[in-house]
């Protein structure tokens, strides 16, 4: 009998062998993957009740010693707070392959909440405005007058982030250097700084103009570092033209430590910022780069294709005529346009907004505002740095 078992065993079919193993195999690392969730759970379920004992000691001590009550209550205070400081749990679905079948299982994560942006630090956020705006900071001017049309912190100096590439452009365009001369992603390109990642790998090569339309359209962050290297007189002569150029356009406000824009050491100033993209505007090329929906290029190794950062102008209704954004977590998210509404050249700074759409909210928000004539009733917006009490 027992060798009629063993027999029809071996003449079982190889796949369905195959499939048990898999299935026994998935189950063991479905139970691996989760047991860290419940024992996590525990932990967290341990610590308010060891958090309580500790407590319930402590009012103990209190009643026992009367004149230690206040140091007793300033100490469970601070216990409160630092409760109140942990990383939230969330949870994390983690996803693995086996045998050909996809899998997957939840795990408990830790979260830790972003540090507030510069402009959130200094209460820019606070300032009240009439359209309600999400932007800690925004300027609005008619292009051809440079007349105010909405003004909230024009005057603060905040990180700018990658609106640093419109400066970094225009430098590469005023060096006259070949725009078909190839340029080489190097180590030296990583960011080192904030640790981001790119799509260009090292040894990717692309012409001066790719590298220039990637960074102006989809913010590739080597392509303007690459930039800088090739510059005559190397990266620091790049960063000192950088500065020489925002003197040069009068924007008093301003400092460059990097083409990229991954430092919070890039700041200016909204006002500044009209100055950098109305300057920005009288090139060509930057006009059609930055405004461009995709681009694919050919780094030597494969074919990438870039899409823009601003889905603005992809939405038909929008007349974009130059447009540059920007993100680090100091400078929050931030936008500069020049576009045209209601039959008015417009230039638009955003900088400081939170949430990831925020901004593009926020500009049409400022766009349904001038289409419904509000500048003609209310041609300028004062805001409290500007001495008004805020509107």
């Amino acid at each position: 009998m027992k060798s009629d078992k063993l027999l029809s065993f071996s003449l079982m079919p190889s796949s369905v062998i195959s499939t048990a193993l898999s299935v026994a195999v998935s189950v063991a690392i479905s139970a691996t993957l989760v047991a860290p969730e419940g024992a996590f759970a525990a932990s967290q379920d341990a610590a308010p009740a060891k958090t309580a004992k500790a407590k319930k000691a402590t009012k103990k001590v209190a009643k026992a010693e009367p004149t230690a009550g206040k140091k007793a209550a300033e100490t469970r205070t601070v216990a409160a707070k630092e409760d109140d400081a942990r990383p939230v749990a969330k949870k994390h679905r983690v996803a693995y392959t086996m045998n050909g079948r996809h899998h997957s299982a939840m795990r408990r994560v830790a979260f830790e909440p972003r540090q507030p942006t510069v402009g959130q630090a200094f209460g820019l956020h606070e300032t009240p405005d009439s359209l309600m705006l999400r932007s800690g900071v925004a300027y609005v001017v008619d292009q051809n007058t440079l007349e105010p049309l909405f003004d909230k912190n024009s005057h603060a100096v905040v990180p700018i982030a990658s609106i640093s590439k419109l400066m970094t452009a225009m430098v590469v365009l005023d060096s006259k250097a070949p725009l078909s001369e190839p340029i080489e992603v190097t180590d030296e390109d990583r960011d080192y700084e904030k640790n981001t990642g790119s799509r260009l790998s090292v040894g990717s090569v692309l012409s001066r103009e790719d590298m220039l339309h990637i960074a102006l359209m989809a913010s590739e962050n080597r392509a303007a570092a690459a930039l800088s290297r090739y510059y005559p007189g190397g990266r620091p002569a790049f960063i000192a033209a950088m500065n020489a150029k925002a003197k040069q356009l009068g924007m008093t406000d301003t400092h460059f430590e990097n083409s990229t824009g991954l430092t919070s050491h890039n700041v200016s100033t909204a006002r500044d910022l009209v100055k950098m993209v109305n300057a920005a505007y009288q090139y060509p090329m930057i006009r059609q780069f930055s405004t461009d929906r995709s681009y694919d290029v050919f780094t030597g190794k494969r074919n990438l294709a870039y899409n823009s950062t601003n889905a603005l102008v992809r939405n038909a209704s929008w007349d974009i005529g130059l447009q540059k954004t920007g993100f680090i977590n100091e400078a929050g998210e931030c936008l500069v346009m020049q576009t045209t509404i209601h039959n008015r050249q417009v230039i638009m700074v955003l900088l400081d907004s939170s949430g990831k759409y925020s901004r593009f909210a926020d500009a049409t928000r400022v766009r349904t505002w001038l289409d419904n004539g509000g500048a003609d009733q209310q041609p300028r917006i004062t805001s409290a740095d500007a001495g008004g009490p805020g509107t």
